[in-house]
């Protein structure tokens, strides 16, 4: 399984910092780390997402491409008065061809932990070849 990111998109045109007209804050996205285990069954993938529910949470495979896309919010409310740290979002992807099966593909978000598991496709895995002797 290849990591695979969508580069940002390039700016064309000649018009100057200046006269760019700011509507809102870009988003800023960090790519969660993952831990990535090879079972007898197909992978398992885990993936570190703080501060994020399971609404805030999207996850996808389009075009043999997996996605992980996550909004991470504080849970406390109020307003912050001094903060050390700032939740990011995340977003990262992966290409996982045409062996992993998309359609069984299992997910679960436990304390901040996504687990995903990937089945090998029926197709992808090895066949075994029965033997005959006269």
């Amino acid at each position: 399984m290849a990591e695979k990111t969508v580069p940002a998109p390039a700016t064309t045109g000649s018009r100057s910092s200046n006269d760019m007209e700011v509507t809102r804050a870009q988003e800023h996205h960090v790519p969660p780390p993952v831990d990535i285990y090879e079972t007898r069954d197909g992978l398992i993938l885990l993936a570190d997402l703080p501060g994020v529910s399971k609404e805030n949470l999207e996850v996808h495979v389009d075009d043999e491409t997996l996605t992980i896309q996550a909004k991470a919010q504080h849970k406390v409310p109020g307003q912050p008065i001094y903060r050390e740290y700032e939740l990011s979002n995340f977003f990262r992807q992966f290409e996982v061809g045409d062996q992993i099966d998309a359609e069984n593909i299992k997910a679960e978000l436990k304390y901040g932990v996504l687990k995903l598991e990937l089945p090998i496709a029926q197709s992808a895995k090895p066949k075994q070849v029965e033997v005959k002797v006269n």
